[in-house]
């Protein structure tokens, strides 16, 4: 038997404020709308969308964290984002110790790391895939 994850709920408390943050500055596409009821939304080449709207969920709103979106240039990802007024935190990078700042010569493959937060509150990592070992 084969499961997919294809939709995440996300609490927000105005969902117009949130499909303009998702759809205009994070770049989400917007696939569909009924009258903000139930809004989905999808990361360019992902296989799962998230939703917001009235009754979706008993979370509060901005009460979700853990979402990661995976791209494969960190740099380039954080810049876009950026350019689009999404407020990003620093690249930072794990290590043996936990995270640290990034340093010059870090190779972020599977270890760079930022964050940023929808206008609710709900928390996204963004994390840089590159390379991956089958």
């Amino acid at each position: 038997m084969r499961y997919t994850l294809e939709v995440v709920p996300v609490p927000v408390s105005d969902v117009e404020r949130a499909k303009a943050f998702y759809a205009d500055q994070v770049g989400f596409i917007l696939d569909f709308d009924i009258d903000g009821s139930v809004v989905q939304l999808t990361p360019p080449g992902s296989g799962c969308s998230i939703q917001i709207g009235r009754g979706l969920t008993r979370m509060a709103p901005g009460s979700l964290e853990g979402l990661q979106l995976v791209v494969t240039d960190l740099d380039a990802a954080h810049q876009e984002l950026t350019g689009r007024g999404v407020e990003l935190s620093e690249i930072e990078v794990y290590a043996r110790d936990g995270l640290r700042p990034r340093l010059p010569k870090d190779d972020l493959n599977n270890v760079g790391f930022c964050t940023f937060a929808d206008p609710d509150g709900n928390r996204w990592t963004i994390q840089q895939i590159s390379e991956r070992e089958l």
